[in-house]
């Protein structure tokens, strides 16, 4: 199965069941948060600028915890690499943001 959300780019993003099982192998605290792992890309706080051509949805998860999304975008189609909870907002204001 293949989730689709739309990115703020207008760009449809899958979430293929691989990429979901990576995730919740590696980060079994989202394994329930699959909604929330879409929303964040389709209504982020912020986007980030990744290390490898990726971009990072940022979305404030709780209070001082935030839920970032990695995906890559192409023309016409994107897909999620992979997701993870940070209390660590420093080392991601680093990064250069690209949105909004």
């Amino acid at each position: 199965m293949v989730d689709i959300t739309i990115s703020k780019n207008g760009i449809p993003i899958r979430l293929t069941d691989e990429r979901w099982g990576h995730i919740i192998n590696k980060h079994p605290d989202l394994a329930n948060r699959q909604l929330e792992l879409l929303q964040a890309i389709t209504e982020p706080n912020r986007i980030l600028e990744g290390s490898e051509q990726e971009l990072l949805a940022i979305s404030e998860f709780t209070p001082g915890k935030w839920l970032v999304v990695a995906y890559r975008e192409f023309e016409d189609d994107g897909f999620i690499i992979t997701a993870y909870l940070t209390r660590k907002i420093r080392s991601l204001n680093r990064r250069r943001q690209l949105w909004p």
